[in-house]
C-alpha cells in the first residue's frame, strides 16, 4: 500500500476522552504508522452548546498522555461551517438537494403518525417535488438531500463485511438547518474529502451513518473513503460498558496509577488480535495491526486483565522512570496521602532507591506510592491492625535487645543489617522470621513491605534507629 493513506480521529467535545474513543484513537494511529501514512485529528465541534474548551483540552491531554501523536494542526470543524454551506448550495444547484419548508407542528405529526403505525420515523418527502413558490410564508426552510428512492445503498465495510441498506428506507436527511448550519452529517463527508480521509475506523454505532454519508458523498460525486466500523465495548458482565465497568475518562486511568504503555497495550488487544501473543512494543503493535484481525463482536473490557498487564509493565520499566510517573500523577494521588506536590527531591532519591523492592508486587503506581508508605510516614508510626499484632510485648522485648547490635554496626547496608539481624536471631535460638515479622511491622507500620533489609538500606541509620526507639519506648 501507499504512503497515501490518511485516517483520522474525529472526537466530539462533549465531554473527556473516553475508554471507547482512545481505542479508536488508537487504532487510527496504528493503521496510518503500519502503511507510512498519516493520522488527523479533527474536534467535531458543530453542537456548540455541549461543545466546551475544557472537554477539548481534555481529549488533546489523553491523546498526547496516551502517546498518540497526530499529523498536522487540529481540524475545528465549527470553523469549516461556510465550506459545508458550499457543498449544500451546490447539491440544491444540481439538483441533489432541495429546499423543505415542512413545520416543526408537521414533523411532529409526521412522527407521531409514524409511531402510532409501528413505522420507522422518517421524513415523508413532501417537500421534495413542490415549488417553492408553494412555501407559506415565515417558514425558514431547511436544506435536504434529494437520496435516491429506488435500490441500495452498498458499504464494504473493512470489519463488518458487505453492508446493505435498501434505498426506500433511508430519507433525505437534513443538510443545512434552517438557521444555516450544517448539521453533522454533511460536515463528516465534507471534512473528511477535503482532508484526504482514504479510510475512516471508528465504532459501529456509526454504521447506519455511513449509509446516510455515502449517499451525500455519491450526490456531490465523490469517492467515499473506505469504511471499517468496530464493535463496541462492553463490561467483562457483557453489558454495555457503563462507569462500574471502566467507561472513565483516560485521564482516570491515568490517576489510578496506570501506565500508559500498558493501557496502550490493553486496548489494542479489546477486539483486535494477533494469534496467542498478548504483550505488544510499540513498534511490534505497528507492524502487526491490520483490519482482518479485528473481531465483530464487542469486547469486553477487564480490569483483572489490565492490572495484571500494568504489573508486567511496572516490574519491566526502570525506576527512574517509575518515580518520574509517580512525580506525575502525584497532584492527584499526594494530598490524600499528607505527600507534597511537586516532590521533593530527598523523596524521589529514595524513592529511586526503593523501588527494585516496590515494583516486584505493585500492579499499579497506586500501589507503588501506598507501598512506598515507609519512606514518608512520620514518627512515631502509627501501625495498622496487622503491624500492631505483630509488636507484642515480647517481639517489643527483643526489637529492644537488637537495637543495641543496630547501633554497634560500622557500616550501615542491606548487607551488613541482614547479618547482624541473624546474628542475633541464631544466638536467641530464633527463626528469622521470628525477629524480621516484628522489625518490618515497626519500621514500615505493615506487616507486608519490600524486603526488610532493604527498607533499612533506604531509610539509613538514623531514622531506623529511631522508628526502633520509638516502637521499643511504647
Amino acid at each position: 500500500m501507499s504512503s497515501a493513506v490518511v485516517t483520522r480521529f474525529a472526537p466530539s467535545p462533549t465531554g473527556y476522552l473516553h475508554i471507547g474513543g482512545a481505542r479508536t484513537a488508537l487504532f487510527n494511529w496504528l493503521y496510518a504508522r503500519r502503511f507510512g501514512g498519516r493520522m488527523l485529528l479533527r474536534i467535531e465541534d458543530t453542537d456548540r452548546e455541549r461543545s466546551t474548551q475544557g472537554a477539548i483540552d481534555a481529549i488533546l491531554d489523553g491523546m498526547r498522555w496516551l502517546g498518540l501523536d497526530w499529523d498536522g494542526d487540529v481540524i475545528y470543524q465549527y470553523a469549516r461551517a461556510e465550506r459545508h454551506r458550499e457543498a449544500a448550495m451546490s447539491l440544491l444547484a444540481s439538483g441533489h438537494a432541495y429546499r423543505c419548508y415542512a413545520t416543526p407542528e408537521e414533523l411532529t405529526a409526521m412522527r407521531e403518525a409514524a409511531r402510532a403505525e409501528g413505522r420507522p420515523l422518517r421524513y415523508d418527502g413532501r417537500w421534495r417535488d413542490r415549488d417553492p413558490s408553494e412555501a407559506p410564508a415565515g417558514v425558514k426552510p431547511v436544506i435536504r438531500l434529494r437520496a435516491p428512492t429506488e435500490g441500495e445503498t452498498v458499504v464494504e465495510d473493512g470489519v463488518q463485511g458487505r453492508v446493505v441498506w435498501q434505498n426506500r428506507d433511508l430519507d433525505d436527511l437534513v443538510l443545512l438547518r434552517s438557521d444555516g448550519n450544517p448539521t453533522y452529517m454533511l460536515a463528516v463527508v465534507v471534512d473528511d474529502h477535503d482532508m484526504g480521509v482514504t479510510q475512516v475506523i471508528r465504532g459501529d454505532d456509526h454504521l447506519t451513518n455511513a449509509a446516510r454519508q455515502r449517499r451525500i458523498s455519491d450526490a456531490l460525486g465523490w469517492a467515499a473513503p473506505a469504511m471499517a466500523h468496530i464493535p463496541l465495548i462492553h463490561g467483562a458482565d457483557g453489558a454495555k460498558l457503563s462507569k462500574r465497568h471502566g467507561a472513565l475518562g483516560v485521564d482516570a486511568y491515568r490517576d489510578l496509577g496506570y501506565l500508559p504503555s500498558a493501557l496502550r497495550n490493553y486496548l489494542v488487544r479489546l477486539g483486535w488480535s494477533h494469534g496467542d501473543q498478548e504483550v505488544f512494543s510499540t513498534e511490534e503493535m505497528i507492524a502487526a495491526f491490520d483490519l482482518k484481525a479485528i473481531g465483530r463482536s464487542p469486547a469486553r473490557f477487564d480490569f483483572a486483565k489490565l492490572e495484571n498487564l500494568n504489573g508486567l509493565y511496572i516490574r519491566a520499566a526502570a525506576d527512574a522512570d517509575l518515580v518520574q510517573a509517580i512525580a506525575d500523577v502525584l497532584p492527584a494521588l499526594g494530598p490524600s496521602r499528607g505527600i507534597a506536590v511537586p516532590m521533593a527531591p530527598d523523596l524521589r532519591t529514595k524513592l529511586t532507591a526503593a523501588m527494585p523492592g516496590l515494583k516486584e508486587r505493585a500492579k499499579t503506581l497506586v500501589e507503588l506510592l501506598d507501598s512506598a508508605y515507609y519512606l514518608t510516614a512520620s514518627r512515631p508510626l502509627v501501625p495498622d491492625e496487622k503491624a500492631r499484632g505483630l509488636l507484642g510485648d515480647e517481639a517489643r522485648a527483643r526489637l529492644a535487645a537488637l537495637l543495641a547490635d543496630l547501633e554497634a554496626l560500622p557500616e550501615w547496608s542491606a548487607a551488613a543489617t541482614e547479618g547482624a539481624v541473624r546474628r542475633f536471631a541464631e544466638a536467641n535460638a530464633l527463626k528469622l522470621g521470628q525477629i524480621a515479622q516484628p522489625l518490618r511491622a515497626a519500621l514500615t507500620g505493615r506487616a507486608t513491605s519490600p524486603p526488610v533489609f532493604d527498607v533499612m538500606a533506604v531509610l539509613g541509620r538514623e531514622e531506623c534507629l529511631g522508628r526502633l526507639r520509638d516502637q521499643t519506648a511504647a
